[in-house]
């Protein structure tokens, strides 16, 4: 269904395929346990999930382990492919085992 709908925009696009695969839902979850249902975005992503996922705390990306944080979808902001759990994650870090309070420039110089 996705090739037939990206085949509709971009003709041709279907001769580019090399190789594909689908995979259910529960073999997806048979594959990774945390995948429950298959879903890859950690569930459902409601207000009160937004605010106490993974674990209602101050800073959810912090561990019991030093040197070891948390950052996932499970984590704020959640779910997408923006990867700003990782770096929420890395301020966390540079915050606890550094002291750095202030983020480093990320911009483009």
């Amino acid at each position: 269904m996705v090739t037939a709908c990206i085949e509709r925009y971009a003709p041709g696009f279907t001769d580019t395929v090399i190789h594909r695969r689908g995979i259910s839902g529960a073999a997806y979850e048979a594959y990774n346990a945390n995948y429950v249902g298959g879903d890859i975005g950690a569930g459902a992503m409601t207000l009160r999930q937004s605010l106490m996922r993974p674990v209602p705390r101050v800073d959810p990306y912090r561990t019991p382990l030093t040197g070891v944080c948390l950052c996932s979808a499970s984590t704020p902001p959640g779910p997408s492919v923006h990867g700003m759990s990782g770096y929420l994650a890395a301020l966390s870090a540079l915050r606890r085992e550094f002291g750095i309070r202030t983020p480093p420039d990320l911009g483009a110089r």
